[in-house]
């Protein structure tokens, strides 16, 4: 299935934000219209297809990386924690 139009608004977004915090969510707010929750709950959803990979190979990398990264980090925290 081809990216729908809301799926190209949130992966070129991605592609041109630099991180400026809490000015992010407020720019999903006004630019995207939907919620800053909602907002990375379809883009890590999106970063799994092979139509984002596709469209933007290096964004989808960059973020696939961030979010494996975050979710050893969370690992190897709770084994710390637990044991």
């Amino acid at each position: 299935m081809p990216l729908s139009e809301r799926d190209r608004l949130i992966l070129d977004f991605e592609a041109l934000w630099t991180r400026h915090g809490s000015a992010k969510e407020e720019a999903i707010r006004l630019r995207l219209g939907m919620s800053p929750g909602r907002y990375y709950q379809l883009l890590t959803r999106l970063i799994d297809t092979t139509e984002a990979q596709e469209y933007d190979p290096m964004l989808v990398k960059r973020l696939r990386r961030i979010r494996d990264a975050r979710l050893r980090a969370r690992v190897i925290r709770t084994a710390a924690s637990s044991g």
